[in-house]
């Protein structure tokens, strides 16, 4: 009856606020646990901060560990910018086994005897290095007709998927804990499916083999070490406190060029309005962030004239 009551005594606006979360913006850097898929991870983080909007800025496998970045608000404007950024994993790669999933979630579809020497691995790194040609796995995000492949994998229907282009920037082995096992770190771009790089790394060794273990370790700006586990969010528990562990919005806009702007000219981007171009304005065609004092206005274009608003904030 209380709580009744209370609603009772709530302008609509303020019940409307209500129903729909609060208007909380920035990015928390997830350290996602092993076992929860990136879309439970996300609604959880919205739930705690009571957030009106929440997305992600790149799909994390239920069985990856690592950074998930999860934008709240206005943040959700810049997930593109975190989607092209590059990325950094560890993972381990089983040898004797090919699954059909490409890890250790999936059925085994083969096997093999073959395990290859250090040296033999170390050699075949090179190949992999540089822009490459890949064959994402059957059991992946990607559409077709309009459908999840992994939905029709699951369904047993043939999942044809067509090779990309994909950049591998470094590959190292840092450890061989057993003759079954390699661990790997890898820095790569847009794309790049690390279970299909385990997957053609162990046949181009003689072999076959899948991903027993994976961690991301950066996402553009995030970095492991600037991480929160669900955990320690979950036991932070009251609006103040979680605040700490918001990043700015502008954080995932680092490599992007600032600009200073006046309350005036902020005003005519707020209103989706240009602003004409001063002498040191950069040159045409060039992004950079429209900014009053520390605050982040909008991401603007020059056309040669003037700086078109391309994103406004609401900050």
């Amino acid at each position: 009856m209380a709580g009744a009551q209370q609603l009772a005594g709530l302008n609509p606006s303020a019940m409307a606020r209500r129903k729909k979360g609060e208007k909380i913006d920035g990015w928390i850097v997830l350290d996602k646990p092993v076992g929860l898929g990136s879309t439970p991870a996300v609604s959880r983080v919205r739930r705690l901060f009571g957030a009106q909007k929440a997305g992600h800025g790149g799909t994390l496998d239920p069985l990856a560990s690592g950074i998930l970045p999860i934008a709240l608000g206005e943040a959700t404007k810049t997930v593109p910018f975190i989607m092209d950024g590059r990325k950094e994993y560890r993972f381990t790669l089983r040898f004797g086994e090919a699954r059909s999933t490409e890890d250790a979630e999936g059925e085994v579809t083969a096997t093999s005897d073959a395990r290859p020497t250090d040296d033999a691995l170390r050699a075949a790194l090179p190949a992999f290095v540089g822009e490459i040609e890949q064959m994402p796995p059957a059991f992946s995000a990607l559409k077709i007709d309009g459908k999840r492949a992994y939905d029709l994998a699951r369904a047993g229907e043939t999942v044809q998927l067509k090779p990309r282009q994909v950049l591998i920037e470094w590959l190292e082995m840092v450890g061989r804990p057993d003759r079954d096992h390699a661990d790997f770190v890898v820095g790569c771009g847009k794309g790049t499916y690390i279970r299909s790089l385990g997957r053609d790394l162990a046949k181009a060794v003689g072999t076959v083999g899948h991903l027993s273990a994976l961690r991301r370790t950066v996402v553009g700006p995030f970095r492991e070490e600037g991480a929160i586990s669900l955990s320690k969010l979950e036991a932070l528990g009251h609006i103040p406190a979680l605040f700490g562990a918001l990043a700015p919005v502008a954080t995932a806009l680092d490599d992007i060029p600032a600009l200073a702007m006046t309350e005036a000219q902020a005003d005519r981007l707020r209103q989706g309005q240009p602003v004409l171009l001063t002498r040191d304005a950069p040159p045409s065609g060039a992004l950079v962030r429209a900014e009053v004092g520390s605050r982040l206005v909008a991401l603007v274009r020059s056309d040669g004239v003037a700086l078109q608003p391309v994103r406004v904030f609401n900050l």
